[in-house]
Protein backbone atom coordinates (compact mmCIF):
# COMPACT_ATOMS: atom_id res chain seq x y z
CA UNK A 1 0.00 0.00 0.00
CA UNK A 2 1.42 3.37 -0.96
CA UNK A 3 1.82 6.24 1.52
CA UNK A 4 -1.00 8.17 -0.13
CA UNK A 5 -3.45 5.31 0.53
CA UNK A 6 -2.66 5.03 4.27
CA UNK A 7 -5.26 6.19 6.76
CA UNK A 8 -4.79 8.78 9.47
CA UNK A 9 -1.98 8.20 11.93
CA UNK A 10 -3.05 7.94 15.55
CA UNK A 11 -0.62 9.00 18.26
CA UNK A 12 -1.25 7.74 21.75
CA UNK A 13 -1.19 10.52 24.33
CA UNK A 14 0.14 10.03 27.79
CA UNK A 15 -2.26 9.61 30.61
CA UNK A 16 -1.16 12.90 32.22
CA UNK A 17 -4.11 15.01 33.31
CA UNK A 18 -4.77 18.09 31.17
CA UNK A 19 -4.33 21.46 32.94
CA UNK A 20 -7.47 23.04 34.29
CA UNK A 21 -8.52 26.57 33.57
CA UNK A 22 -9.36 27.06 37.23
CA UNK A 23 -5.70 26.46 38.13
CA UNK A 24 -4.53 29.49 36.10
CA UNK A 25 -3.26 32.43 38.18
CA UNK A 26 -5.78 35.18 38.79
CA UNK A 27 -5.57 38.45 36.87
CA UNK A 28 -4.29 41.24 39.13
CA UNK A 29 -7.07 43.51 40.39
CA UNK A 30 -4.97 46.64 40.08
CA UNK A 31 -2.52 48.12 37.67
CA UNK A 32 1.08 48.78 38.60
CA UNK A 33 0.70 52.49 39.25
CA UNK A 34 4.45 52.98 39.44
CA UNK A 35 4.57 52.34 35.70
CA UNK A 36 1.61 54.61 34.94
CA UNK A 37 1.81 58.18 33.78
CA UNK A 38 5.19 57.77 32.10
CA UNK A 39 4.02 59.51 28.95
CA UNK A 40 2.98 62.71 30.71
CA UNK A 41 6.06 62.70 32.93
CA UNK A 42 8.27 62.52 29.84
CA UNK A 43 6.25 65.31 28.22
CA UNK A 44 6.69 67.55 31.26
CA UNK A 45 10.43 66.91 31.40
CA UNK A 46 10.84 67.66 27.68
CA UNK A 47 8.79 70.86 27.82
CA UNK A 48 10.40 72.09 31.03
CA UNK A 49 13.96 71.43 29.94
CA UNK A 50 15.85 74.71 29.66
CA UNK A 51 18.66 74.86 27.10
CA UNK A 52 22.12 75.59 28.44
CA UNK A 53 23.83 78.94 27.95
CA UNK A 54 26.24 77.35 25.48
CA UNK A 55 23.34 75.88 23.53
CA UNK A 56 21.53 79.21 23.37
CA UNK A 57 24.73 80.89 22.19
CA UNK A 58 25.20 78.22 19.51
CA UNK A 59 21.68 78.55 18.12
CA UNK A 60 21.84 82.34 18.29
CA UNK A 61 25.09 82.44 16.30
CA UNK A 62 23.79 79.87 13.84
CA UNK A 63 20.62 81.89 13.26
CA UNK A 64 22.62 85.09 12.77
CA UNK A 65 24.94 83.41 10.26
CA UNK A 66 22.04 81.90 8.32
CA UNK A 67 20.26 85.26 8.23
CA UNK A 68 23.41 86.99 6.97
CA UNK A 69 24.03 84.34 4.31
CA UNK A 70 20.43 84.43 3.10
CA UNK A 71 20.36 88.25 3.01
CA UNK A 72 23.64 88.55 1.10
CA UNK A 73 22.68 85.77 -1.31
CA UNK A 74 19.29 87.37 -1.99
CA UNK A 75 20.87 90.77 -2.56
CA UNK A 76 23.50 89.35 -4.93
CA UNK A 77 20.86 87.37 -6.76
CA UNK A 78 18.57 90.37 -7.23
CA UNK A 79 21.38 92.72 -8.34
CA UNK A 80 22.71 90.13 -10.80
CA UNK A 81 19.23 89.47 -12.12
CA UNK A 82 18.57 93.20 -12.47
CA UNK A 83 21.62 93.58 -14.69
CA UNK A 84 20.36 90.89 -17.08
CA UNK A 85 16.55 90.98 -16.71
CA UNK A 86 15.41 94.29 -15.20
CA UNK A 87 11.67 93.57 -15.29
CA UNK A 88 12.01 90.15 -13.68
CA UNK A 89 14.24 91.66 -11.01
CA UNK A 90 11.64 94.32 -10.28
CA UNK A 91 8.95 91.68 -9.78
CA UNK A 92 11.25 89.66 -7.53
CA UNK A 93 12.03 92.78 -5.52
CA UNK A 94 8.31 93.32 -4.94
CA UNK A 95 7.94 89.72 -3.72
CA UNK A 96 10.85 90.14 -1.32
CA UNK A 97 9.39 93.41 -0.04
CA UNK A 98 6.02 91.72 0.58
CA UNK A 99 7.77 88.86 2.38
CA UNK A 100 9.65 91.30 4.62
CA UNK A 101 6.41 93.18 5.34
CA UNK A 102 4.60 89.97 6.33
CA UNK A 103 7.54 89.01 8.55
CA UNK A 104 7.41 92.40 10.27
CA UNK A 105 3.67 91.99 10.85
CA UNK A 106 4.27 88.59 12.45
CA UNK A 107 6.98 90.06 14.67
CA UNK A 108 4.66 92.92 15.66
CA UNK A 109 1.89 90.45 16.58
CA UNK A 110 4.35 88.48 18.72
CA UNK A 111 5.39 91.68 20.49
CA UNK A 112 1.74 92.59 21.11
CA UNK A 113 1.10 89.09 22.46
CA UNK A 114 4.03 89.41 24.87
CA UNK A 115 2.73 92.80 26.00
CA UNK A 116 -0.72 91.34 26.70
CA UNK A 117 0.82 88.55 28.78
CA UNK A 118 2.83 91.13 30.72
CA UNK A 119 -0.33 93.18 31.24
CA UNK A 120 -2.11 90.17 32.70
CA UNK A 121 0.87 89.53 35.01
CA UNK A 122 0.79 93.18 36.08
CA UNK A 123 -2.92 92.97 36.91
CA UNK A 124 -2.29 89.82 38.89
CA UNK A 125 0.33 91.60 40.99
CA UNK A 126 -1.97 94.60 41.45
CA UNK A 127 -4.77 92.36 42.70
CA UNK A 128 -2.48 90.49 45.10
CA UNK A 129 -1.18 93.77 46.50
CA UNK A 130 -4.70 95.19 46.91
CA UNK A 131 -5.84 92.07 48.76
CA UNK A 132 -2.77 92.02 50.99
CA UNK A 133 -3.37 95.64 52.10
CA UNK A 134 -7.19 95.51 51.85
CA UNK A 135 -6.99 98.57 49.59
CA UNK A 136 -10.47 99.26 48.23
CA UNK A 137 -9.30 101.97 45.84
CA UNK A 138 -6.60 99.74 44.34
CA UNK A 139 -9.07 96.86 44.07
CA UNK A 140 -11.57 99.00 42.16
CA UNK A 141 -8.77 100.29 39.92
CA UNK A 142 -7.75 96.70 39.15
CA UNK A 143 -11.37 95.80 38.39
CA UNK A 144 -11.58 98.78 36.03
CA UNK A 145 -8.39 97.66 34.27
CA UNK A 146 -9.84 94.16 33.88
CA UNK A 147 -12.97 95.60 32.33
CA UNK A 148 -10.81 97.44 29.79
CA UNK A 149 -8.78 94.31 29.11
CA UNK A 150 -11.91 92.34 28.17
CA UNK A 151 -13.82 95.23 26.61
CA UNK A 152 -13.75 93.67 23.15
CA UNK A 153 -14.75 90.16 24.22
CA UNK A 154 -18.35 89.24 23.37
CA UNK A 155 -18.48 86.46 25.96
CA UNK A 156 -17.83 88.98 28.75
CA UNK A 157 -20.40 91.59 27.63
CA UNK A 158 -23.08 90.52 30.12
CA UNK A 159 -20.54 90.18 32.91
CA UNK A 160 -19.13 93.67 32.32
CA UNK A 161 -22.57 95.20 32.47
CA UNK A 162 -23.40 93.23 35.60
CA UNK A 163 -20.09 94.28 37.16
CA UNK A 164 -20.83 97.96 36.59
CA UNK A 165 -24.12 97.58 38.46
CA UNK A 166 -22.77 95.65 41.45
CA UNK A 167 -19.33 97.18 41.96
CA UNK A 168 -20.47 100.50 43.58
CA UNK A 169 -22.23 98.51 46.34
CA UNK A 170 -19.04 96.68 47.44
CA UNK A 171 -16.84 98.34 50.08
CA UNK A 172 -13.94 95.94 50.66
CA UNK A 173 -11.16 94.64 48.42
CA UNK A 174 -11.99 90.95 48.75
CA UNK A 175 -15.64 91.65 47.92
CA UNK A 176 -14.60 93.54 44.78
CA UNK A 177 -12.59 90.60 43.49
CA UNK A 178 -15.35 88.15 44.43
CA UNK A 179 -17.74 90.13 42.23
CA UNK A 180 -15.16 90.28 39.43
CA UNK A 181 -14.72 86.51 39.55
CA UNK A 182 -18.46 85.84 39.53
CA UNK A 183 -19.46 88.27 36.82
CA UNK A 184 -16.41 88.81 34.61
CA UNK A 185 -14.18 85.75 34.83
CA UNK A 186 -16.72 82.96 35.21
CA UNK A 187 -17.35 82.70 31.45
CA UNK A 188 -13.61 82.62 30.77
CA UNK A 189 -13.10 79.98 33.46
CA UNK A 190 -15.76 77.77 31.87
CA UNK A 191 -14.09 78.08 28.46
CA UNK A 192 -10.70 77.21 29.94
CA UNK A 193 -12.16 74.16 31.70
CA UNK A 194 -13.57 72.91 28.41
CA UNK A 195 -10.12 73.18 26.84
CA UNK A 196 -8.63 71.17 29.70
CA UNK A 197 -11.29 68.48 29.40
CA UNK A 198 -10.78 68.21 25.64
CA UNK A 199 -7.00 67.88 25.97
CA UNK A 200 -7.30 65.28 28.74
CA UNK A 201 -9.73 63.26 26.64
CA UNK A 202 -7.43 63.40 23.60
CA UNK A 203 -4.33 62.32 25.53
CA UNK A 204 -6.20 59.47 27.21
CA UNK A 205 -7.59 58.23 23.88
CA UNK A 206 -4.26 58.29 22.04
CA UNK A 207 -2.43 56.58 24.91
CA UNK A 208 -5.05 53.86 25.11
CA UNK A 209 -5.47 53.15 21.39
CA UNK A 210 -2.09 53.89 19.76
CA UNK A 211 0.51 51.22 20.58
CA UNK A 212 3.49 53.01 18.98
CA UNK A 213 6.34 53.82 21.35
CA UNK A 214 6.70 57.58 20.82
CA UNK A 215 3.31 58.37 19.30
CA UNK A 216 1.66 58.90 22.69
CA UNK A 217 4.51 61.13 23.88
CA UNK A 218 4.37 63.31 20.76
CA UNK A 219 0.58 63.48 20.86
CA UNK A 220 0.56 64.39 24.55
CA UNK A 221 3.21 67.08 24.02
CA UNK A 222 1.27 68.63 21.13
CA UNK A 223 -2.04 68.42 23.01
CA UNK A 224 -0.61 70.05 26.13
CA UNK A 225 1.10 72.86 24.21
CA UNK A 226 -2.12 73.57 22.30
CA UNK A 227 -4.12 73.46 25.53
CA UNK A 228 -1.81 75.93 27.29
CA UNK A 229 -1.88 78.23 24.27
CA UNK A 230 -5.68 78.16 24.12
CA UNK A 231 -5.94 78.88 27.86
CA UNK A 232 -3.55 81.82 27.44
CA UNK A 233 -5.69 83.10 24.55
CA UNK A 234 -8.82 82.81 26.68
CA UNK A 235 -7.42 84.90 29.51
CA UNK A 236 -4.98 87.18 27.65
CA UNK A 237 -6.55 87.43 24.20
CA UNK A 238 -3.56 86.07 22.28
CA UNK A 239 -0.37 84.41 23.42
CA UNK A 240 1.61 84.18 20.18
CA UNK A 241 3.85 81.29 19.15
CA UNK A 242 6.90 82.36 21.14
CA UNK A 243 4.78 83.50 24.07
CA UNK A 244 2.90 80.20 24.24
CA UNK A 245 6.12 78.20 24.19
CA UNK A 246 7.60 80.35 26.95
CA UNK A 247 4.40 79.95 28.93
CA UNK A 248 4.46 76.19 28.39
CA UNK A 249 7.98 75.98 29.78
CA UNK A 250 6.96 78.08 32.78
CA UNK A 251 3.97 75.83 33.53
CA UNK A 252 5.93 72.60 33.10
CA UNK A 253 8.87 73.89 35.15
CA UNK A 254 6.44 74.75 37.95
CA UNK A 255 4.95 71.25 37.84
CA UNK A 256 8.40 69.64 37.95
CA UNK A 257 9.50 71.86 40.84
CA UNK A 258 6.39 71.13 42.91
CA UNK A 259 6.16 67.44 41.99
CA UNK A 260 2.53 67.91 40.91
CA UNK A 261 2.99 65.67 37.88
CA UNK A 262 3.62 62.59 40.00
CA UNK A 263 0.86 60.02 40.26
CA UNK A 264 -0.74 60.16 43.70
CA UNK A 265 -3.63 58.72 45.67
CA UNK A 266 -5.74 61.80 45.11
CA UNK A 267 -5.41 61.45 41.36
CA UNK A 268 -6.24 57.75 41.40
CA UNK A 269 -9.22 58.50 43.62
CA UNK A 270 -10.50 60.89 40.98
CA UNK A 271 -10.66 57.97 38.55
CA UNK A 272 -13.70 56.43 40.28
CA UNK A 273 -11.84 55.24 43.37
CA UNK A 274 -9.47 52.95 41.52
CA UNK A 275 -12.05 50.16 41.24
CA UNK A 276 -12.46 50.67 37.51
CA UNK A 277 -8.74 50.18 36.90
CA UNK A 278 -9.02 46.48 37.70
CA UNK A 279 -11.70 46.00 35.03
CA UNK A 280 -9.81 47.44 32.08
CA UNK A 281 -6.55 46.72 30.35
CA UNK A 282 -3.24 48.18 31.43
CA UNK A 283 -3.12 50.35 28.29
CA UNK A 284 -6.48 51.90 29.06
CA UNK A 285 -5.43 52.46 32.65
CA UNK A 286 -2.31 54.23 31.43
CA UNK A 287 -4.50 56.39 29.23
CA UNK A 288 -6.68 57.36 32.18
CA UNK A 289 -3.69 58.35 34.29
CA UNK A 290 -2.13 60.36 31.47
CA UNK A 291 -5.44 62.12 30.90
CA UNK A 292 -5.64 62.96 34.59
CA UNK A 293 -2.09 64.33 34.54
CA UNK A 294 -3.02 66.45 31.53
CA UNK A 295 -5.89 67.87 33.55
CA UNK A 296 -3.39 68.75 36.27
CA UNK A 297 -1.27 70.61 33.72
CA UNK A 298 -4.37 72.45 32.54
CA UNK A 299 -5.25 73.58 36.08
CA UNK A 300 -1.69 74.85 36.53
CA UNK A 301 -1.94 76.74 33.21
CA UNK A 302 -5.19 78.36 34.36
CA UNK A 303 -3.54 79.47 37.59
CA UNK A 304 -0.59 80.96 35.67
CA UNK A 305 -2.65 82.71 32.96
CA UNK A 306 -5.57 83.97 35.04
CA UNK A 307 -5.39 87.68 35.97
CA UNK A 308 -6.78 86.92 39.45
CA UNK A 309 -5.74 84.16 41.81
CA UNK A 310 -8.36 81.50 42.46
CA UNK A 311 -10.17 81.56 45.76
CA UNK A 312 -11.12 78.36 47.54
CA UNK A 313 -14.66 78.60 46.20
CA UNK A 314 -13.70 79.24 42.57
CA UNK A 315 -10.62 77.07 42.10
CA UNK A 316 -11.48 74.20 39.75
CA UNK A 317 -11.22 70.67 41.07
CA UNK A 318 -8.89 68.30 39.27
CA UNK A 319 -11.10 65.34 40.14
CA UNK A 320 -14.21 67.01 38.71
CA UNK A 321 -12.43 67.91 35.47
CA UNK A 322 -11.09 64.38 35.14
CA UNK A 323 -14.50 62.82 35.72
CA UNK A 324 -16.18 65.08 33.16
CA UNK A 325 -13.49 64.50 30.54
CA UNK A 326 -12.95 60.75 31.02
CA UNK A 327 -16.36 59.52 32.19
CA UNK A 328 -17.97 57.97 29.15
CA UNK A 329 -14.66 57.58 27.35
CA UNK A 330 -13.67 54.56 29.45
CA UNK A 331 -17.12 53.53 30.60
CA UNK A 332 -17.98 49.98 31.56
Amino acid sequence: MSASEQGPVLIDLTEAEAPKVSDAPAVPDTIDLDASGRTMQQVVKVAARRPSALGRLFWGLLGSLLLAVVSISAWSFVTGLMAQYPFVAMGLTVLIAVFVLVSLIIVAKEVIAFSRLRRVDHLRRMADKALAHDDLKAARNTASQLQKLYAGRAETAWGRERLKERLPDVFDASGVFDVVEQDLLSALDDAAKREVEQAARQVATVTALVPLALADVVSALVANIRMIRRIAEIYAGRSGTLGSWRLTRAVMAHLVATGAVAVGDDLIGSLAGGSVLGKISRRFGEGMVNGALTARVGIAAMEVCRPLAFTKSTKPSVSNLVKRSLTGLFSN
